[in-house]
This record gives C-alpha cells, sequence and structure tokens, in this order.
C-alpha cells in the first residue's frame, strides 16, 4: 500500500489524522490549481464521529474490499491459475489504492479537492463570534415590515473549518425548534466571505442572515404578549408571533458567543477556474452571500490579486441584485467600489420591487430589470466562457423562462433546452429556497 500511495498523483500527508492541502485557483480555492500564488492551506479531518449521514446527503467515506479469489483446477491448468492469481492481486491493491483516496473531509469535485463535510450535526465545531471587519452587525433598515433585518455575523473558526467561495456552512441553534427539538436541527447558510475571510487570515467566516419573524400566521413560538425586544429592539407583544429558531439565535448573537458549525458543505456554486470566464450572478435578498463571496476574491482580497498588481479575473462579472425595499440593499457600498475601480469588469443592477417599476408600470423584479439588457446577456450566454450564478428564492428559475424565453424562440432555440445544455455544461448554477 505504502508503495502504491507513493506513485499517487495528490498532496495527501497520510498522518494520525488526515491532512489535505487546498491550493488557491485564480478565483477560489479549490485545490490543485497552478494558477494560485497564494501559500497553501492544510487543514485537518476531524477523526470520525461514527455519523453516517452528512449534510445534503453527502456520503461517508467508503471502503473497498477485494480479496484473492479461490483457485481451483488441475495441474494441467496451473500456469493459468499462476497468471489468474497475479491478475487478483493487481485486482486487489488497485482496489485498495482506491479506497485509499477517498478521504473523510474531501470531496473531488471536477478532479479536484474540497474540504467537505469536516464537521457534523453530531460533532460541530465551536467556534467563537468575532467583531465584522467593517460592517455593522444590522445591514439594512427599518422598512415597517416585521422581517426587516438583515445582519452580516462574521465567526472565528481558528482555521479549522476551511471551506471555499460558493460552499455553504450548517448552525446549530439551542431550540427548541418547531418540533420541540433541543439542540434544533442544523440550518444550512450559504457563506458570504471568500475562502480567506473578511480579515483574510483564513480564520474567519461571515454569513448574510435575515432574521425571520412572521406576525399572526400558521405558527407562532409567542403567544400574545410575549415577545420581547430582540438586538435590534424589534418587538411585536400585540400579535402571536413566530421567530425562526436559528436566524433569530444568529441575529442576536453578540462578540464572544459560542456557535456550533458543520460543514463545509455545497458543490453546486463553485466558481470556474478559467480567469476569462464571465458570470451572470442573479441574487434575491440574501441569495446576495455567494456572490458576495466572488466578489471578494475576485476585486478585493490579495488572494484574487495578479503578480503584477493587476487582478487575475480577467473576465466580466455582472451582478443583477432583487430586494423589496433600498432599503433592504445588501453590501451596496462594496459595489460602488468595485464598479469605481474596475468599470470594465464589474457592473451592478438592482431590481427593488416595491418602489421601481418598469416603462410598463410592472413592478421590478431581477428578470423584470434584466429584460432591459435581454438581447446583451442573451449574446454573453451564447459564449462557453459564461456562467450563470443563481441564488435566492425558488421562483428565480421560472423568471429566467420568462426573460429569455421569447428572444431563446426568436433564435429557433427553446429556452428550457438551452438552460439544459448549459447546467449540462456546468455553467448554469442554481441553488434556491
Amino acid at each position: 500500500q505504502a508503495c502504491l500511495l507513493g506513485a499517487l498523483p495528490c498532496f495527501v500527508s497520510f498522518v494520525p489524522m488526515i491532512g489535505v492541502t487546498v491550493a488557491s485557483t485564480a478565483f477560489g480555492s479549490g485545490a490543485g490549481s497552478t494558477l494560485g500564488s497564494n501559500p497553501p492551506t492544510t487543514f485537518v479531518a476531524p477523526p470520525p464521529s461514527g455519523h453516517a449521514r452528512l449534510l445534503r446527503g453527502a456520503a461517508g467515506a467508503e471502503t473497498g474490499r477485494s480479496g484473492m479469489a479461490g483457485l481451483a483446477g488441475t495441474a494441467a491448468f496451473a500456469s493459468l491459475a499462476g497468471v489468474a492469481m497475479v491478475a487478483a492481486g493487481r485486482k486487489s491493491a488497485t482496489s485498495c489504492n482506491a479506497a485509499a483516496v477517498k478521504k473523510k473531509g474531501v470531496k473531488v469535485v471536477h478532479g479536484k479537492e474540497i474540504p467537505w463535510n469536516l464537521f457534523s450535526p453530531k460533532a460541530p465545531y465551536q467556534g467563537k463570534v468575532v467583531a465584522n471587519d467593517f460592517h455593522h452587525q444590522t445591514l439594512t433598515e427599518p422598512t415597517g415590515d416585521a422581517n426587516w433585518e438583515t445582519t452580516h455575523v462574521t465567526f472565528d473558526h481558528g482555521g479549522k473549518v476551511p471551506y471555499i467561495e460558493g460552499q455553504s456552512i450548517g448552525v446549530i441553534a439551542p431550540g427548541p425548534d418547531k418540533k420541540g427539538e433541543q439542540p434544533a436541527k442544523i440550518r444550512l447558510y450559504s457563506i458570504a466571505s471568500s475562502a480567506v475571510g473578511d480579515d483574510q487570515s483564513s480564520k474567519t467566516v461571515s454569513l448574510c442572515v435575515k432574521r425571520v419573524v412572521e406576525l399572526d400566521g400558521k405558527f407562532s413560538n409567542r403567544a400574545k404578549g410575549e415577545d420581547k425586544p430582540d438586538k435590534a429592539g424589534t418587538a411585536f407583544p400585540e400579535n402571536e408571533v413566530y421567530r425562526g429558531v436559528c436566524s433569530n439565535h444568529i441575529c442576536d448573537m453578540s462578540v464572544g458567543d459560542d456557535v456550533l458549525i458543520t460543514g463545509p458543505t455545497g458543490a453546486e456554486m463553485l466558481l470556474p477556474t478559467d480567469p476569462e470566464a464571465n458570470i451572470i450572478m442573479l441574487a434575491t435578498g440574501t441569495g446576495i452571500a455567494p456572490m458576495r463571496s466572488y466578489l471578494r476574491l475576485l476585486f478585493h482580497d490579495k488572494a484574487g490579486a495578479a503578480s503584477d498588481g493587476s487582478r487575475k479575473f480577467k473576465g466580466l462579472a455582472w451582478l443583477f441584485m432583487g430586494v423589496p425595499y433600498s432599503k433592504s440593499l445588501l453590501y451596496d457600498d462594496e459595489h460602488q467600489v468595485y464598479k469605481k475601480e474596475f468599470p470594465d469588469q464589474f457592473k451592478y443592477d438592482y431590481a427593488v420591487s416595491r418602489e421601481d417599476k418598469n416603462a410598463a408600470g410592472q413592478k421590478m423584479y431581477i428578470q423584470t430589470k434584466m429584460a432591459e439588457y435581454a438581447e446583451e446577456l442573451w449574446e454573453l450566454m451564447q459564449d462557453d466562457k459564461t456562467h450563470v450564478y443563481m441564488c435566492g428564492l425558488k421562483g428565480m428559475e421560472s423568471g429566467m423562462a420568462e426573460c429569455f424565453g421569447p428572444i431563446a424562440e426568436k433564435n429557433g432555440i427553446v429556452w428550457t433546452e438551452f438552460a439544459k445544455a448549459m447546467k449540462k455544461a456546468d455553467r448554469y448554477h442554481v441553488e434556491v429556497y
């Protein structure tokens, strides 16, 4: 085994705990790329917890088994049996070799290793809430809606929970949840920071979380008179109130609080490795989280800088963001900076549905805003280097069909088939909820 493993074209160190090296790529931190200029980061998978089911149905480590087939026959077939023994031995060694590279804590995506489910719900990592690098915890302003607040919260993971742009982590709240379970079941959140974190130390992770508050609805976990002011000072004592267990747990956090983290997980929203790729990003509300992680890397972090002072990313990044109110816009200050510094590489457009309308008097949703650039976007999507990323509410996909169905038909193409082809080519990435 040692001889076989020594010949493998990988960079995994087999030590008492499994160490995996993840090198930075032009965009993200996918392992094995030669595009990154930063030193690789080594992380260590925790020992097995006995918990077989990992986040999002990820399979546990598999163990390959093979054995030497029993040899039977007469002396006349002795030489043939010897050949069979050699072949079987080789098969056994190959199987053993394959089993050895199926490691806990990593997943191979497009031939590259990424961190994967290092921490499970039964064995989470205990991190600490730390001060945000520059954002206030509350990003939005009151709008009159009960669920007006969206927060930016940062956790210190000490470098033990590495991740790459486009992945998610789980958070376990104390509970009780809707089913009365304590602790509550995990909730997954798209990561809003790049792989190095907002402070670029590779030891923090940030989330963008909307506080869930529903009044006089189907569910409630506070009877009339029971709702108390949250960290933002909002309370509804005259209503029956449902407060999302995990979202309120996170939004009410303060510096120094403990947080239970699982993951990382998710391979749907990973950035392409081609530095000349074009990226069309569609986000509603907190669906901006993975988009922010991309933009931090592409236009802000040292990890995305080229040796000549330019950026490794050479393509176009175009963001469409949908929110109900202008007071609900997220990370607008960052978008303004990117646009000013990289006017030829970054575009952004907002769709503020309860305030803006198009020329026909229709509410301004993402698809309505995209329709204003339908020809340009359609032409961009014909380029094999263009990727579409969509994160947010489920209705977003139907919005794409509404926007591009007519122009596709005009070109003799069925939009659904075109979208399928983009998906098959790994150019159409969707994470909706």
